[in-house]
């Protein structure tokens, strides 16, 4: 046999061994569900059956002046991705044992898995390439993780973002994350692929735009990295004094019409034009700005904020970008300051919506819970008439929404979700199930207690799946069915 034709055979044995599917779908494929990050899965069940646990482990990773801190299971973000291959399905999910795993959804039993340097805290996000020559580079994962354990924030390469094959689970190149003034080097944000570019906010303040697809990476620094297209600062210099160096972006960018936004822990919320290829619409808020905006089904950004560094409360901005920013707030609701463990007050997760799953006769809603232990459910698109409140820096008043539901539930950093007619909250002591209806009522339908979770969870086919500080990964739903 001819040379090629040797290699074409082992090409298509290796393919056929891949097992690669043409009949992918994403059913939640990044932080939040989509570009727009108001998605969060289907059908909810009515009940918290554990259906099936898997543990993940534990890793060693230094924090809050611990440098031998213990870290179990999974946290914020940790939200698993949905992935449909004919009729099974898979999560993708990245632990604090290290490790990025593929995992049948079924059952909890474990296909891949790949080791990080250190512990993964983010969610991660698929990219599906049409113009992959290689079959391995098809479906691609981009997963961040913390710096690496012996990796300090003076080294010379720190690859703590990196691009995975959903397929094998085999490294497809590293991104060696540069030291700023910024005092981290991790990667907890979930990276946006909007047509055939990357964009990813790092926690050394870089919005980084990049080529994703493998075939175009280089050798640099000693390692395989993707090529990028722009580095833009998401801090200005004077930020460092009042923030120090914890200007570190956690957060993932969304997309709304023709710019991507972004919340920096610099106390801004970024708009960076795709036409023109730079930041052209910046609010400035000046709080350590942690959750992830998501985008309302009439064209404003929701956007969370924490207390960490302004006069006022923490609450929840609603802007409309497509005014000027000092005019575009069309409602802030502050939250109670309580101190929780290290946090002031706020909201340190993201606010779920309704939006996409709106049936007519339904309100839409806003959900979210804050440092001070309160469920708070909003209707994004309704003022409260006449009530006006102070802004974060106590100077600026705003209209505020009509609140529909406020309940005391415990303290949580994480991000409930909404399906349909079902609310989903994860709270430090556990998991909380809810439905409701359009005349504002809620009914608690199940809970569970003694399981801390800071992750964010997703639903799938009357089953939801979330990580916690346990050290496992649940997946709960109705037993009998």
């Amino acid at each position: 046999m001819a040379k090629s034709g040797i290699l074409l055979l082992i090409f298509l044995m290796w393919a056929t061994s891949c097992q690669i599917p043409e009949n992918i779908e994403v059913i939640s494929g990044t932080y939040l569900g989509n570009e727009q990050r108001n998605f969060y899965g289907d059908e909810a069940p009515s009940r918290l059956d554990t259906l099936w646990s898997l543990y993940l482990g534990e890793g060693i990773s230094p924090a809050y002046g611990n440098p031998n801190k213990i870290w179990k299971g999974a946290g914020w973000t940790g939200q698993p991705l949905v992935i449909r291959e004919g009729k099974q399905t898979y999560l993708i999910h990245g632990a604090f044992d290290y490790h990025l795993r593929k995992i049948d959804a079924a059952n909890g039993n474990v296909i891949w898995q790949y080791k990080f340097d250190d512990i993964i805290k983010g969610t991660g996000t698929l990219w599906l390439n049409p113009k992959a020559n290689n079959p391995e580079n098809k479906a691609i994962i981009f997963q961040g993780s913390r710096r690496g354990i012996g990796t300090t924030i003076e080294s010379p390469v720190c690859p703590s973002f990196r691009a995975v094959s959903y397929f094998s689970g085999k490294e497809l190149w590293r991104l060696n994350v540069k030291q700023t003034l910024s005092y981290s080097r991790d990667v907890d944000g979930s990276a946006l692929i909007h047509r055939d570019t990357g964009y990813i906010a790092l926690e050394n303040g870089l919005f980084t735009v990049f080529n994703p697809d493998p075939e175009y990476a280089d050798l640099k620094d000693g390692i395989l990295q993707p090529q990028i297209y722009k580095e833009l600062y998401l801090y200005e210099p004077e930020d460092t004094l009042l923030h120090g160096s914890n200007i570190e972006t956690e957060s993932a960018p969304c997309l709304l019409n023709d710019r991507i936004y972004i919340t920096a822990g610099s106390g801004r919320v970024y708009g960076y034009n795709l036409k023109t290829g730079n930041f052209d619409w910046i609010f400035y808020i000046g709080a350590d700005l942690n959750g992830s905006p998501s985008v309302t089904s009439d064209n404003c950004l929701i956007i969370p904020v924490e207390k960490q560094y302004i006069q006022g409360r923490g609450g929840v901005f609603k802007l409309d970008p497509s005014k000027a920013p000092e005019k575009s707030v069309v409602w802030y609701f502050p939250v109670n300051d309580t101190s929780w463990y290290h946090w002031e007050g706020g909201i340190v997760g993201s606010v779920a919506l309704n939006d996409a799953y709106k049936k007519n006769g339904t309100s839409n809603l806003a959900a979210f819970v804050g440092v001070d232990g309160y469920l708070y459910v909003v209707d994004h698109k309704q003022l409260d008439s006449g009530t006006i409140v102070q802004g974060p820096d106590l100077e600026t008043t705003y209209p505020t929404p009509k609140l529909v539901c406020k309940e005391y539930v415990g303290g949580t950093i994480s991000t409930p979700v909404i399906t349909k007619n079902k609310l989903v909250v994860p709270l430090d002591n556990g998991l909380m199930l809810y439905a409701f209806d359009k005349n504002y009522r809620f009914q608690l339908l199940d809970k569970i207690e003694n399981i801390p979770i800071d992750a964010t969870p997703v639903v799938y086919e009357g089953k939801i799946f979330v990580a916690s500080h346990d050290g496992y990964l649940y997946c709960f739903g109705n037993k009998e069915l």
